[in-house]
């Protein structure tokens, strides 16, 4: 039987191209125009609902899905956000998003498994606070969950760490293999043991500590993504290229100079970023790294949030823009995925999306065993 599922903030439909054809759309939404025109653009849209998800009845979403996938807005929870958490009008819409399982549960349809996506600030966020929150509201709609910390680079040549909650409703039979007594390897951080440590007990009780294995070693690096003459951006002239060489501190000067004196053809990636002086004054900085992968794609509030691609080669470094084709290779998306034709749309959908290699691997570790041995249990 394929399984089916629900998108909450789909954007581009990453979430489906990781999840892969074995299984089945029921619902996409978000209310975002021109990602849903990207979506349309690739996966056609009859399942796609272009409504902000605060509008939405339990009677508009068909069927009963096996998976709920919700990649709710993280920009409140973010490091980088203003620290108005879950009560901020963007991570908010976590609470409309619950209610909708809420009514589905009062129909005796809300789905088997939950996954919740976001930045790893969800666990510190409000000192913790916003974390048990999202983990009372799971318990109360009759959950058991567990948290895992992925990051991105084990599957592609992005650092990119993010949090999945991950929870199953109270009377799915879960397999023995799919749970351990600790965080799996690769997949715990401090943080979430803190996190985790710091729920009351009647939260405690209902945690899962998934079991989740380790992926085959990535082979491709960022060199392997960077185009030589990409479409869309240009090379910097060498002024641009030397001034940004001014901004390091350095630290990150010492970078450069040491893939320089390699000898070789080095592709690295920078930032500019606000740090302060010692007088507390602002600065901005140029941030590079050469260890094979990229920094985290961002979603661009300006100029400064674009990440740079690095190239050196035969002792020369030169400097552009990345590409929108190359953020959709970052993220794990085909060749034949179709772009917005504007960079900036582009690179807003990209940045805000999930990692295509991060939901194959929960979906073929976790997803698809636990509903595997549910329909097992039913058919005995």
């Amino acid at each position: 039987m394929t399984p089916t599922y629900y998108e909450f903030f789909a954007g581009g439909g990453m979430v489906r191209a990781g999840l892969g054809a074995g299984w089945r759309c029921l619902l996409a939404n978000d209310f975002d125009a021109r990602k849903c025109a990207s979506y349309r653009a690739n996966w056609g849209g009859e399942t796609l609902v272009e409504r902000d998800v605060r509008d939405l009845q339990a009677s508009q979403l068909p069927g009963l899905a096996d998976l709920v996938w919700a990649s709710f807005p993280c920009q409140d929870l973010s490091l980088a956000g203003v620290g108005a958490g879950l009560a901020g009008a963007r991570s908010g819409a976590f609470w409309p998003f619950c209610g909708l399982i809420a009514s589905l549960r009062m129909e005796g349809r809300h789905p088997p498994l939950l996954a919740l996506e976001n930045v790893c600030g969800a666990l510190t966020s409000h000192g913790g606070r916003d974390f048990a929150a999202i983990c009372a509201a799971l318990a109360e709609q009759g959950y058991r969950f567990g948290a895992l910390v992925v990051d991105a680079a084990l599957f592609a040549p992005q650092s990119r760490p993010r949090l999945f909650i991950v929870a199953a409703r109270a009377d799915l039979p879960l397999a023995p293999a799919l749970l351990g007594d600790a965080p799996a390897p690769l997949f715990g951080t401090p943080a979430l043991d803190a996190a985790f440590a710091a729920l009351p007990e009647s939260l405690r009780s209902q945690w899962l500590w998934w079991k989740l294995p380790a992926p085959p070693a990535r082979n491709a690096t960022l060199a392997d993504l960077i185009e030589e003459a990409p479409t869309g951006v240009d090379w910097h002239e060498p002024a641009k290229t030397r001034a940004l060489l001014e901004m390091m501190s350095p630290v990150n000067r010492a970078k450069v100079e040491a893939a320089m004196a390699t000898g070789r053809r080095m592709v690295g990636a920078l930032y500019r970023r606000t740090r302060y002086g010692a007088g507390g004054e602002k600065l901005q900085r140029a941030e590079a790294r050469f260890d094979d992968i990229a920094g985290c794609l961002r979603t661009p509030a300006g100029g400064s949030s674009r990440q740079i691609v690095l190239l050196i080669e035969q002792g020369r470094l030169r400097s552009r823009l990345i590409s929108a084709r190359e953020t959709a290779r970052l993220m794990g998306l085909p060749e034949d995925y179709a772009l917005p034709p504007r960079y900036a749309d582009a690179y807003h959908l990209t940045g805000d999306g999930v990692v295509v290699g991060v939901v194959r691997h929960l979906a073929a570790h976790l997803f698809e065993p636990a509903l595997a041995a549910m329909r097992a249990r039913r058919a005995a």
